[in-house]
């Protein structure tokens, strides 16, 4: 009976999201509604689809699991990643948009005006993405398997089909919708059942001792736990700016002032989602301290009905919750393949087809090369690389993005030195975690959360190279600038999105840079 109501649960939130992607692909009718809705979604959809698609397992499942485990240090995760939005609003959203790109590699081009900084963002957005990508398929088996007993490739796969049907069908247009329906199944999948929950608790007088021990209450215990802890902020703070699968969501907004407003209602949508997994964390100290013990943190909010209720109630409580942290791993990974796809599309595929075909051979790469990894690499630990990404993106792209919108001396050599320099270090980190390599020290410390000693690095290449190569700024820097940070009400010649049309290391390109022009988002095309 649990297994048929919960296996029920998934399959309606699954055939769901295909509905509502059908209904998107009904209203795709042109390029730009393929690859960037035709820039013309609202702040409170916007929103809704970017909380959709931010709010991934780790989110839904893993913040609850790090709460009941070690206490209050733990807040600084969901702090983090709500806060990040903040800095997000503040110095990246507006002149991200008026930039006209479409990806990050597309930025870095537009910026600094060369190819190689483009190729090497693009190797870097497919990183993250895989750091991102795996762990949800990976994720979407386990919980599968904990609910309904199937095989861990099930979910896997349900997931990758569901995921690149809803891209390559109908693209960014579909995936708005798909991602803001999400967001909302997820937020109502965790508010009911706590607030069952906290009744239940409320009127039984559960002893709450656990809730007061030193251990749980007291931060910055441990080991290094202050440089970690400060490090973990650092990498939140500043890697939400960096995801690929974020910033490609507010080139959908209409002009600079929607991107500031959909930013702002982001804030308070992921101030209200965070709320939960916290309290799931504080029940779990009362009804479920053994899953300690056990190292099953992570299970704590599908284990609580049942340990808090028993009986059909639990029943439909644990489908509630499953069918939501399914929800989790679809829209997550839909913004992962669309960030994925943009890039295959335009920097590997738009040679030899044009933009919707390459989009959509890009998703298939994309969804089926993660899907590939996800069962050959079953065994390794791939779940703390979700929290490494943001090491990587605070190592990468924060100070690409924040050098490149509000300093004119970026050069290109810098971009391209602090990028390598600060992704070498983060990636070493990742591929160190991936492999089993444990350390003792400040080694395992650093190793466990490298952000606060990679982006001062990669800041510093990037100021101290372009600095000393200060005479080869790019030519268009001062058009840039203007693009960048004059509001769109302005009456003023902005030029084009073609950074370095005219630049002698763009000339003979022959038909190369007229078929970047005919690719959306590609530089050379101005999708408004």
């Amino acid at each position: 009976m649990r297994e048929l109501t919960v296996g029920l649960a998934i399959t309606i939130v699954t055939i769901g999201t295909l509905a509502v992607g059908a209904f998107g692909l009904r209203v795709a009718r042109t390029t730009s509604d393929f690859f960037v809705a035709s820039r013309r979604v609202g702040p409170f959809l916007n929103a809704s689809a970017i909380g959709g698609e931010y709010l991934s397992a780790a989110s839904f499942l893993g913040v609850a699991g790090l709460v009941l485990l070690r206490g209050v240090d733990m807040l600084w995760y969901p702090i983090g990643w709500t806060a990040g939005y903040l800095l997000l609003l503040v110095f990246v959203a507006a002149p991200l948009r008026r930039s006209g790109a479409y990806t990050l590699p597309d930025f870095a081009e537009f910026r600094v005006e060369s190819q190689t900084a483009r190729q090497v963002a693009s190797w870097l957005v497919c990183l993250i993405g895989a750091l991102y990508l795996v762990p949800q398929f990976q994720g979407a088996g386990l919980t599968l398997r904990a609910v309904t007993g199937a095989p861990t490739w099930v979910g896997a796969v349900v997931v990758a089909f569901v995921v690149l049907v809803n891209v390559a069908a109908g693209g960014m247009r579909s995936i708005t919708l798909v991602q803001a329906f999400q967001y909302w199944i997820k937020l109502c999948a965790l508010l009911v059942p706590a607030l069952v929950l906290w009744l239940v608790w409320h009127h039984d007088g559960s002893p709450s001792r656990h809730l007061h021990s030193a251990d749980w209450v007291e931060p910055l215990r441990g080991p290094h736990a202050m440089y970690l802890t400060y490090s973990l902020i650092l990498a939140t703070f500043l890697g939400t700016m960096g995801l690929p699968h974020v910033v490609v969501r507010f080139y959908t907004n209409h002009d600079g002032r929607s991107a500031r407003r959909t930013t702002v209602v982001v804030l308070a949508l992921l101030s209200l989602f965070y709320l939960l997994p916290t309290a799931y964390g504080a029940l779990g100290r009362v009804y479920a301290s053994d899953l300690v013990t056990s190292g099953r943190t992570d299970s704590v909010v599908l284990a609580l009905p049942d340990r808090v209720l028993g009986g059909t109630g639990a029943t439909v409580l644990t489908a509630l919750l499953a069918a939501g942290a399914f929800a989790a791993f679809l829209s997550t990974s839909s913004g992962l393949v669309v960030s994925i796809s943009g890039v295959l599309s335009q920097d590997l595929l738009s040679r030899r087809f044009d933009g919707v075909t390459g989009f959509r051979i890009g998703s298939v790469l994309a969804a089926g090369g993660a899907l590939l990894l996800t069962l050959v690499g079953q065994g390794l630990p791939v779940a703390h690389a979700v929290e490494l990404a943001f090491a990587v993106a605070a190592s990468t792209f924060c100070p690409l993005l924040l050098l490149g919108i509000w300093w004119r001396g970026l050069t290109a050599r810098g971009a391209i030195a602090g990028l390598i320099g600060g992704g070498t270090l983060s990636g070493a980190a990742v591929l160190a975690v991936m492999v089993g390599v444990s350390l003792g020290g400040w080694a395992g410390a650093l190793l466990a959360q490298p952000a606060l000693l990679t982006v001062p690095i990669a800041f510093v290449t990037m100021v101290g190279v372009s600095l000393a190569d200060h005479d080869r700024v790019p030519v268009h820097v001062g058009r840039a600038m203007v693009r960048l940070h004059l509001p769109e009400t302005v009456d003023v010649d902005r030029g084009s999105y073609r950074p370095g049309e005219d630049h002698p290391a763009r000339r003979g390109a022959n038909g190369r840079r007229r078929q970047r022009a005919a690719t959306p988002g590609r530089a050379g095309a101005d999708i408004t």
